[in-house]
């Protein structure tokens, strides 16, 4: 709930599994190698990209693999170990909006995904903003089945409910759906080769284009199974260095 008189500003929780087990779906006849890579340039570009948001405090990012961990820290991010037992990812979130609040109690916590390389600072804000207005409240993925960001205000619980068909399980939990338009950047989580042509239509990070782009302009025409950018694609970069992408030019 928005608070009279002050801007509320949020401390994020972003969780990345092991690079090794991630994207499985992603570019699958590129190998583990370049899976892991991307996933690692994903996450490097959406963590740059939330710090550089005026509605963020900072970034806590939940982890167990140490090259992922050592690269978000470089970038200003939090990092905490990922808890043990059978929690999976949401046990993970829920451990780091627990050890957030236990060094502020007040603190206003929200999840973000990993995979947004596309993500600019002031869509994020608006989504943010808009979550000021309610107790708790998500925002779904560009598919309408996943959910890419769950917020709670201060002295709310986080109970996040993700994978598979977390939208209906967030709206059911009584979160409120936030229905901006705008902020495709937000929504735009990357599982497939299909979900990153669209990132990039939309402009990724510089991380991600210039791994796609080196990618790209391996094999001559390219191997079976890896992402390339769209032939009209090039790199114009705009903004401020942490919030960078890159965007196709007109053909």
């Amino acid at each position: 709930m928005r608070r009279e008189g002050a801007d509320v500003v949020w401390t994020l929780v972003v969780p990345v599994k092991p690079l090794a087990l991630a994207k499985s779906r992603l570019g699958t006849g590129a190998g583990e190698g370049p899976r892991a890579a991307l996933a690692l340039a994903f996450a490097v570009d959406t963590v740059a990209a939330a710090l550089a948001c005026a509605a963020v405090r900072d970034v806590v990012v939940v982890t167990g693999d140490p090259l992922a961990g050592a690269e978000l820290t470089a970038l200003g991010a939090r990092v905490l170990a990922e808890p043990g037992g059978p929690g999976g990812l949401n046990g993970a979130l829920a451990h780091g909006a627990r050890t957030v609040r236990a060094g502020r109690s007040g603190a206003a916590v929200a999840t973000l995904n990993a995979d947004l390389p596309a993500l600019r600072p002031a869509e994020l804000g608006r989504v943010l903003d808009s979550a000021t207005e309610f107790p708790r409240a998500f925002l779904a993925d560009a598919a309408g089945i996943g959910t890419t960001l769950l917020a709670a205000a201060p002295g709310m619980e986080l109970a996040p409910a993700f994978e598979g068909h977390s939208r209906a399980r967030h709206r059911d939990s009584g979160a409120r759906e936030i229905g901006l338009a705008g902020v495709d950047s937000v929504r735009r989580d990357v599982d497939t080769e299909a979900d990153l042509r669209a990132a990039l239509a939309l402009g990724v990070g510089p991380r991600t284009a210039a791994l796609v782009g080196a990618s790209a302009g391996t094999g001559g025409g390219g191997r079976r199974g890896t992402v390339r950018a769209p032939r009209a694609g090039g790199a114009q970069q705009h903004g401020a260095p942490a919030a960078e992408r890159s965007a196709p030019r007109a053909d």
